[in-house]
């Protein structure tokens, strides 16, 4: 056993994706508002419109986006976007926060590390595949898969990976609430979209927080 695994009891990282591992509200909006002109509607949404519902459940965010419509109107649509967001994500991407790349590569010689986002089915494939990390990431779950809760998700990877002592690292005040549902240790990433006051651990950079747990 290394001087390491005896100091740092962790055995696992889960990552919420926007707002933490990137930002590709820009590519989103864009989707978006291919959409609307598409289908012949004036509405045009700006990055700052879907920034400020990053992280809301499926149900919640199109409530806000498309206030007009029936649920099932809705839904209709979603994945109309949701195609064109994949192709898109596939084409141009996001922005990957500095440093995310190369420290994961670094925090999976010592964590496992997944993804958990309430974000449509196969956006994290798609936002691994463009950021070239599936080979770091053990497993990851979306909203869009199963549409349970957050914190349902987070607690079945830890139940089905038999997780001892993971945190997990987000980026809104739900993100916290979600992580203290399912009894597990929250850390608060203040460069993403939300703001948040309670949390075990909190870092203005991805660096900084790898270096902390590479340290641990």
């Amino acid at each position: 056993m290394t001087i390491k695994s005896q100091k740092n009891l962790r055995d696992a990282i889960i990552f919420d994706m926007d707002g933490t591992l990137w930002d590709a509200v820009a590519t989103y909006t864009l989707a978006w508002n291919e959409y609307f002109k598409k289908q012949g509607m004036d509405t045009v949404l700006s990055k700052a419109d879907l920034d400020a519902l990053m992280g809301l459940e499926e149900a919640q965010f199109l409530e806000k986006v498309l206030p007009e419509m029936t649920s099932e109107s809705r839904k209709s649509c979603y994945q109309e976007v949701i195609e064109l967001q994949y192709d898109l994500i596939d084409e141009i991407g996001g922005r990957i926060y500095p440093g995310v790349k190369e420290y994961l590569e670094k925090l999976s010689n010592y964590y496992k590390l997944f993804i958990v986002s309430n974000c449509p089915k196969d956006t994290i494939k798609h936002f691994m595949k463009f950021a070239q990390i599936e080979h770091l990431i053990t497993d990851s779950l979306a909203h869009g898969q199963n549409y349970k809760a957050k914190h349902e998700n987070i607690s079945s990877l830890v139940h089905s990976y038999h997780l001892k002592n993971p945190v997990y690292v987000g980026d809104t005040h739900g993100d916290m609430l979600q992580s203290r549902i399912a009894s597990v240790p929250f850390v608060f990433m203040s460069y993403g979209f939300g703001a948040c006051d309670d949390f075990d651990r909190s870092f203005a950079s991805f660096e900084a927080f790898a270096l902390y747990y590479l340290n641990a």
